[in-house]
């Protein structure tokens, strides 16, 4: 185990290499969420909103390098392609309409097109030094569904604790107004006609191994509990707002 271990390491340390020269450097974009996964741009990989390293120490700056240039565009490349085999107009068609109908399309397209939306979704719920609670409508929504923020974490983190092998843990609106929690396999998501629990996503953490590996090997539950610590509740509490505005 020691020895697979530090091989995964070795691969993961060359691959990412390059990329941990430019982790001080900041990618700058500012998007809101209403911008985000609803124009024909939606199908793009867009620069992450901050540079690698700023989330340390939750999430490291390797990881973060290697996720959002390896695993992130590569679902945005796939993506592009499916698209094209599946005459999919990007111009006329959201993404989040796609996802809505996902069962219409290929596997790839499954995949992809829910790798690309996760992973731009996720990169703006976190930054640095957030505020550590929602407030607001949202604060109020989650009190009265869960009993408490506490017992919100509580049933979040063991949503993402017992996925089991790949997938998301997700807080959503259902279609009733109402908030749930829920979790999927592989890049699913709750938005897709195909999910056991559909609605619109507001926060979403990625468990599969490459977010976490490399700081935390196979201790997924301290990687969920520190995640809380980046979580960009702004944000979260915008789209919250949004669901109800559409």
């Amino acid at each position: 185990m020691k020895s697979e271990i530090q091989n995964r390491r070795q691969f993961l340390t060359k691959t990412g290499k390059a990329g941990i020269a430019l982790a001080t450097m900041p990618l700058l974009t500012k998007m809101t969420s209403s911008a985000l996964l609803n124009n024909g741009s939606d199908y793009t990989q867009q620069p992450l909103p901050y540079a690698y390293i700023a989330l340390e120490p939750f999430i490291d700056a390797m990881t973060m390098e290697i996720h959002y240039t390896k695993h992130a565009a590569t679902y945005a490349k796939n993506l592009a392609d499916a698209c094209v085999a599946e005459k999919v107009d990007t111009a006329s068609t959201s993404l989040t309409v796609l996802l809505k109908s996902i069962s219409k399309y290929s596997a790839k397209m499954r995949n992809n097109a829910g790798g690309h939306y996760n992973h731009e979704l996720f990169w703006q719920l976190m930054k640095p030094s957030p505020s550590t609670a929602p407030t607001g409508p949202l604060a109020d929504a989650i009190t009265k569904t869960f009993g408490s923020f506490a017992d919100f974490q509580k049933a979040f983190g063991e949503a993402a604790k017992t996925r089991f092998g790949s997938g998301w843990a997700w807080l959503l609106v259902k279609a009733d107004g109402t908030l749930a929690v829920s979790s999927t396999p592989n890049q699913d998501n709750p938005l897709m006609d195909i999910a056991e629990l559909q609605g619109t996503p507001l926060l979403g953490l990625d468990v599969w191994e490459h977010a976490y590996y490399l700081k935390y090997q196979n201790k997924r539950p301290d990687y969920i509990n520190a995640w809380w610590n980046i979580v960009n509740w702004e944000f979260v509490q915008k789209r919250y707002a949004e669901a109800f505005s559409k």
